[in-house]
């Protein structure tokens, strides 16, 4: 279905794609830090409508066709460095709300919640804070906010220091350099894909100050690990062995704080979706998503 736009509250649009058929299981998935859904490459989200279910890919609050924050200054190197709260326009929660909000719209009282990196902390905290909504959750390549818990490795530090692009060429070129440093060593890297993908992404809209007040809410957020704690849908918590993003700390100490969580560590993946795994993760969200409860779907 082609892309839409939804209110969801007062100060809020969110653009959003569904595939599939809306009479199946609804699959929400959430992407990370600055990244537009198309993240969630068209045809993964093929492969799992192709399982039966209704998928539904959308742009967070400050990036793609949703919602930017123009009004506000994104935080300062500083306050980012000494994890200013003061600096955050918005919290996690509120991102969680508008993922709640946009099910609201779609008139879907439960979903399946997949969520990577930032991703995964929202996915989390609609988890954590909406109990109710979520039949299962995956969170892959995420963590809980801990200081010391999946903190980026020395390699991906310049990442956030980069200047913001000028034009579409220098946009495109970003991109690629991180996801040579950031993605996974072991598979083969889709220069071609990444391209098309930044492109597309410029195109719908580039907005570098969006992803500051998103940094600016995760650590606005602090340590999650006790919100965690109160999970009770069926979760799945995926790490590569080689993310220099969100080391695999992040994932220990989320499956750690979430009981009866399972963990796959995933040997030379890194911080992104290489389509050689496709299968095996969403082969791990099905599981996962089988291991949801009718009690608990109607809790």
């Amino acid at each position: 279905m082609a892309e839409q736009i939804a209110s969801v509250s007062d100060e809020i649009d969110l653009c959003f794609e569904t595939f599939g058929e809306p009479g199946d299981p609804a699959m929400l998935l959430v992407m990370g830090l600055g990244t537009q859904m198309l993240g969630w490459p068209d045809a993964f989200c093929e492969q799992l409508a192709a399982r039966g279910r209704f998928v539904i890919r959308y742009d967070n609050r400050d990036v793609g066709r949703s919602t930017h924050f123009t009004g506000q200054r994104p935080p300062t190197v500083k306050q980012l460095l000494t994890r200013s709260k003061a600096c955050a326009t918005y919290s996690l929660a509120d991102m969680a709300q508008d993922g709640i909000d946009l099910l609201d719209h779609l008139e879907i009282q439960q979903a399946h919640v997949v969520g990577v990196s930032m991703g995964g902390m929202i996915a989390q905290t609609m988890a954590a804070r909406h109990p109710r909504r979520v039949l299962s959750l995956a969170s892959l390549m995420s963590n809980t906010g801990h200081y010391w818990r999946g903190m980026p490795g020395l390699r991906a530090y310049p990442i956030f220091l980069r200047r913001p692009a000028g034009d579409l060429a220098a946009a495109i070129d970003s991109v690629v350099a991180t996801f040579r440093t950031i993605g996974s060593p072991d598979y083969p890297f889709d220069e071609d894909e990444i391209r098309d993908i930044a492109v597309r992404s410029y195109e719908r809209g580039y907005d570098p100050a969006g992803a500051g007040r998103q940094l600016a809410a995760i650590l606005a957020a602090g340590d999650r690990t006790r919100e965690l704690a109160t999970i009770t849908a069926p979760t799945l918590v995926v790490h590569g062995t080689r993310d220099v993003m969100v080391t695999p700390s992040g994932g220990r100490a989320t499956a750690r704080a979430i009981k009866g969580s399972r963990l796959v560590l995933i040997d030379g993946m890194g911080h992104d979706l290489p389509r050689e795994l496709w299968g095996r993760l969403i082969d791990l969200v099905e599981e996962n998503a089988a291991r949801a409860r009718p009690q608990h779907a109607a809790a």
